[in-house]
């Protein structure tokens, strides 16, 4: 057995991650068009050839610190699968910088590889963009962050693992609701973000849908790091609550912010908040701040307690959500490789859409007719600088 791990610099601060196992010496070249189907399945699946995936990811730019996190997962997953026989993976993973149009060179240039699988894009603007390219050309794409609505329905080649902002967000403000009694609120969003602003459709949805009224409407840009004017404005309405749909690096300076000028009602996050940036760097001021979440970090499954023991040791650190959904997609596509015994591409896209109850660190797993991912949300709230349940 051989496990391969490095990193190469390239143009565009482009990371390259090989990791390799095989019984024996194994290996060789690989393309999606040949040497990539095996005999047996699961367990028993043996295929000769390594299997190229590769990665698009934030490293670089405004979406960063999930990028990072995306990155770290996908690599301990492809450490634990180097452990075991039968398969080997090839997983490159490179920077798009926060940048749409570098995830399409990006896209174009797996495709144009022989890529059997492409995981990402970080930001759903860029997925919006880039997941096109691999559609047409019959690759399929898993999106680990992908959040906003209608990415799947870009064709059958487009999957995703992470909930979207409409499966989690109405979970979140009717448990709100009811803890906290909300009446009225203000409700504030990136109005020039895919994902922030299908986080807002969602929350004004829901909102609906539960009956508490939108005093005000108040849109910020992405690039925004002063909000006392904005936050000033919205507490003139006197809400019960503040409901934000923006990315972390609005949401450090929102959140502090309505702390300093005295706004002390909950403020109710969308997925951007998911981020231990958001305690590391609000402190305090994170406090009672509401998010809802894809995946639970205290969960006692075996899967999620092996998660967090394999990532705390490997990395010194707890893992957050972009981590986790990053680290199962490798794992869901393993799961998807072996079942065909077979790195087709159209062999991937066939068993990615029969993936049924599978247990994962995100909890029971299934991707729906959509394509999309199928298990529990969870509701946190932030309690002595840590995620935690809200009961």
């Amino acid at each position: 057995m051989r496990t391969k791990l490095h990193t190469v610099a390239a143009a565009g601060a482009a990371v390259v991650v090989l990791a390799s196992c095989s019984s024996g010496d194994g290996g060789g070249d690989s393309t999606a068009s040949g040497g990539l189907t095996g005999e047996g399945s699961g367990e028993s699946c043996t295929i000769e050839g390594e299997v190229p995936i590769g990665a698009v990811l934030s490293l670089t730019g405004a979406a960063a610190s999930y990028g990072e996190s995306q990155q770290r997962g996908l690599e301990l997953a492809a450490a634990e699968l180097a452990e075991q026989d039968g398969v080997t993976y090839d997983l490159t993973i490179e920077d798009d910088q926060t940048d749409p149009r570098q995830a399409i060179t990006l896209f174009d240039q797996f495709v144009s590889d022989d890529a059997s699988l492409i995981i990402g894009p970080t930001l759903s603007n860029a997925a919006v963009q880039a997941d096109p390219i691999a559609q047409d050309a019959g690759v399929p794409v898993l999106g680990i962050s992908n959040t906003a609505a209608g990415v799947t329905e870009i064709g059958d080649y487009i999957f995703r693992d992470s909930l979207t902002e409409q499966a989690v967000i109405p979970q979140t403000i009717a448990l709100a609701t009811e803890q906290f009694g909300l009446e009225d609120v203000v409700v504030m969003y990136s109005n020039d973000d895919a994902f922030t602003e299908s986080g807002y459709e969602a929350f004004t949805a829901a909102l609906e849908e539960e009956g508490v009224n939108v005093s005000e409407t108040i849109t910020f840009s992405k690039s925004d790091t002063d909000f006392r004017a904005l936050l000033t404005q919205a507490q003139e309405s006197d809400p019960d609550a503040l409901v934000v749909s923006g990315l972390i690096e609005a949401a450090v300076p929102l959140v502090t912010q309505a702390r300093e000028l005295g706004i002390d009602v909950p403020i109710i996050g969308g997925n951007g908040f998911n981020n231990p940036q958001l305690m590391a760097d609000a402190g305090e001021a994170a406090e009672g701040v509401v998010v809802g979440a894809a995946w639970n970090s205290s969960s006692d499954s075996p899967e999620n307690q092996a998660f967090l023991e394999a990532y705390e040791a490997e990395y010194g650190a707890q893992p957050d959500q972009f981590a986790a959904q990053a680290y199962t997609g490798l794992k869901l596509v393993d799961q998807a490789v072996r079942a065909n015994c077979s790195a087709e591409r159209d062999d991937i896209q066939e068993a990615l859409g029969q993936i049924e109850d599978l247990p994962t660190v995100l909890g029971e797993f299934s991707i729906d007719e959509n394509r999309d991912a199928d298990h529990p949300a969870v509701v946190q709230v932030v309690q002595d600088g840590e995620f935690a349940v809200l009961e």
